[in-house]
């Protein structure tokens, strides 16, 4: 399944800046970051289940915010890409 991640975590504290590098640090090791605060993470029904729960041990549910979509296959129909952002080929080989 192709999921967006999206998340707002306060900054305004030295804690909450850290908190930030986790929660990034968390959905690097998932997917590939498409904004600031967006990823795009192509995991399976285990993975997605590890990915809440580790992103919901980071964030402070009373000053941060966080977002799971879950996108219906298949997913070029409901993605759309406009600009120079060329996003990874989940299917493709990793190194070329």
């Amino acid at each position: 399944m192709l999921i967006i991640v999206t998340y707002d975590v306060s900054t305004e504290t030295r804690e909450g800046r850290k908190r930030l590098r986790r929660v990034a640090k968390v959905c690097e090791g998932h997917g590939q970051r498409v904004q600031k605060s967006v990823f795009e993470c192509k995991v399976n029904l285990m993975q997605f289940e590890e990915l809440e729960r580790r992103l919901l041990a980071e964030i402070d549910e009373k000053e941060d915010s966080l977002r799971l979509y879950r996108l219906k296959e298949p997913f070029e129909l409901h993605v759309k890409e406009y600009g120079n952002f060329k996003a990874v080929d989940f299917e493709g080989p990793l190194v070329i």
